[in-house]
């Protein structure tokens, strides 16, 4: 009895393993969690709109992208028809991008797939799957619809949550803060190289010094430092690599400097 009730268990396991990608998961979780406030804002957002209550929280479910959703919500009742759908495809055009970008990976996926993927490909599930392109198409498609999976539920749930603590989110979290937060980590996400740590860096701690410019200048102070300094740090990156090659000549031993000698 014990024997067939673990090999049963090991069975079940296996298929559910076989199904969801828990890597997925560990991936996206940090991912996610900067992405809470901005559900909280869109939560209230709901609450606070000319929709009923329940239409309102079920674009959570037919909208799976929060800018969209948000303006679909906040215009809702004060604007026309016309207005809110031309909002949401003005906001949501970068994802045309996206689905460039990974065009040639799902032409190697069944068609379902390829219908049914672009739904959940939201900021989080292309920062992530993008770096995963070269996976074998079956480990592709299971890491990509567990990823899409996760976070669909998971904003669900955090636009819920904002509509029942509404009252409780700070007022300066509304616009300013949230979905700079969400954008961050993202950023943090791709940052690989050292490069594009430095990059990062020098374009934060500029744009904060140069924040009290006139007309958001400073943005734009921080963004140019950031790119050269980037270069700067890539193009030293690249150097420190071509300092050391491998002798084409074997019987020379070892690795020589690129100036040459022997």
């Amino acid at each position: 009895m014990n024997a067939a009730s673990n090999r049963r268990s090991a069975t079940f396991d296996g298929r559910r393993s076989a199904l969801f990608d828990r890597t997925a998961l560990a991936d996206g979780l940090p991912l996610f969690v900067p992405a809470i406030p901005f559900g909280f804002v869109v939560g209230v957002a709901v609450v606070e709109s000319e929709m009923p209550a329940v239409v309102g929280w079920s674009t959570s479910l037919t909208i799976f992208a929060g800018a969209s959703q948000l303006a679909t919500v906040t215009l809702a009742g004060v604007a026309s028809v016309w207005a809110v759908v031309v909002a949401a495809l003005v906001i949501n055009s970068r994802h045309v991008m996206y689905s460039a970008a990974m065009a040639p990976t799902f032409r190697q996926q069944p068609r379902w797939f390829r219908w049914l993927a672009p739904f959940v490909l939201i900021d989080q599930v292309f920062a992530l799957v993008a770096m995963r392109t070269d996976r074998d198409p079956t480990a592709f498609r299971r890491y990509y619809l567990s990823l899409g999976a996760f976070l669909y539920v998971a904003w669900a749930g955090a636009v819920t949550l904002g509509m029942a603590i509404g009252p409780a989110v700070p007022t300066e979290w509304r616009l300013d803060v949230a979905p700079a937060v969400m954008f961050t980590g993202l950023v943090v996400v791709s940052l690989e190289r050292s490069p594009a740590v430095v990059a990062a860096v020098v374009a934060a701690v500029v744009g904060l010094l140069a924040a009290g410019l006139p007309d958001r200048l400073g943005i734009v102070v921080g963004a140019s430092a950031g790119v050269f300094a980037g270069a700067i740090a890539e193009t030293r990156r690249a150097r420190r690599a071509g300092d050391v090659a491998v002798d084409p000549d074997p019987g020379r031993g070892g690795f020589t400097g690129v100036g040459g000698g022997g």
